[in-house]
């Protein structure tokens, strides 16, 4: 087995000059850095004080699982004959908030729309999807269901 090594800079931005001298006192933007790639600019979800302009920590996990999904089905596709000409999915993911003030996800489901190159492709194409769950990195490392609510068409249908 071969291991993979991720490094990930997060650093807090929000400090308005008090810290975080109270709840209110401090802003919860922050930047994600890899290395030379672009800094994405992010925050807390608005329902935490956080600013709705930029993503939040939970919106990135659900396009994670989507983006790595997508990944592992173009993947799975190509390697079984079934031309992919479009992919674009409608995520969604719930979180449930706790009594401690923490919470979790209790489920993501993908809403992929596919579009292939013919029609004969459809039914292998829609069953690929479960092929590309079993390989997805990300929905293997989750603790709660990601479900798949996939659609496939043929190009120009």
């Amino acid at each position: 087995m071969k291991n993979h090594f991720y490094k990930v800079e997060v650093k807090w931005t929000g400090n308005t000059g008090d810290g975080t001298k109270n709840y209110t006192a401090y802003e919860r933007n922050h930047s994600i850095k890899v290395d030379e790639k672009v800094i994405i600019q992010c925050s807390s979800d608005a329902s935490f004080r956080g600013d709705k302009t930029k993503y939040n920590p939970e919106e990135l996990l659900v396009a994670s699982l989507s983006a790595c999904h997508m990944l592992s089905y173009l993947h799975v596709c190509s390697a079984a004959g079934v031309v992919v000409i479009n992919y674009i999915d409608e995520a969604t993911g719930t979180m449930q908030q706790t009594q401690n003030g923490g919470g979790h996800f209790t489920e993501v489901t993908l809403h992929p729309t596919v579009i292939v190159s013919d029609a004969s492709m459809i039914e292998k194409a829609n069953a690929l999807h479960k092929k590309a769950n079993e390989l997805c990195f990300i929905a293997n490392s989750c603790n709660f269901p990601v479900h798949h609510k996939p659609v496939c068409k043929v190009k120009n249908d």
